[in-house]
């Protein structure tokens, strides 16, 4: 992707941080958005959005210490990759907003988990998307309108511990305490293939994914 602000610079060319930044190391709004995205498409509609406004873009990171975000577009099958991919390009001094085709609050919700600070979708008008890569740059959350609400759902709709068996209550129990399968297999006497089948069948009725979220909902209502 070509990289400037519509003023004829070439691709990783950066200007050099205006005066109140320099002297006071103080937010200085969006001046670079490194741009992350293998869609040719959307590469080009974001370059125009970010050419109209004035703002610097590349593929590459600027030189160090210049402040700047991430724009990561993102697929509704990457969030799997997501702890990956943000933590390999994470960076203190630039936070990640994640850019997808669409409002998806699954997805936002699996980016913000994973370390992203925001969250946009190529429904938004350019506007919107303008102003989350300015709050995300003063260290803030960009969230999409609905997260909270498919947040707080998502949480009501979890399976009750009292569903589950004596022995299935006690594995999770144990697991929220910090216990490895292997601890909890030798504390109980059993198998470790046979600890992960109770938590499958556990993870099952409290309608949650993995341990993380089943510890969560233990130490929630435990």
């Amino acid at each position: 992707m070509v990289a400037g602000n519509g003023n004829g610079q070439k691709a990783g060319t950066v200007r050099q941080p205006t005066a109140r930044y320099a002297a006071h190391n103080e937010p200085a709004g969006v001046q670079f958005v490194r741009v992350i995205c293998p869609y040719s498409i959307v590469s080009v509609r974001l370059a125009r959005i970010l050419q109209k406004a004035g703002i610097l873009y590349g593929t590459e990171p600027p030189y160090e210490d210049f402040p700047h975000c991430t724009l990561l577009c993102v697929q509704e099958n990457d969030a799997e990759a997501f702890p990956e991919t943000l933590a390999r390009e994470a960076s203190p001094e630039a936070p990640i907003l994640v850019f997808a085709s669409r409002n998806d609050p699954k997805l936002a919700e699996a980016a913000l988990r994973c370390g992203a600070r925001g969250f946009v979708h190529a429904e938004m008008p350019p506007e919107q998307l303008l102003r989350a890569l300015e709050v995300v740059s003063k260290g803030e959350i960009a969230a999409p309108r609905g997260l909270l609400e498919y947040m707080i759902a998502e949480e009501d709709d979890s399976g009750n511990l009292d569903d589950l068996s004596t022995r299935q209550r006690e594995i999770v129990e144990l697991v929220a305490e910090d216990l490895s399968n292997a601890q909890i297999a030798k504390r109980l006497f059993l198998t470790e293939s046979t600890i992960k089948q109770h938590l499958r069948g556990a993870y099952k009725i409290l309608g949650v994914k993995n341990r993380t979220q089943a510890v969560r909902l233990v130490r929630r209502t435990g």
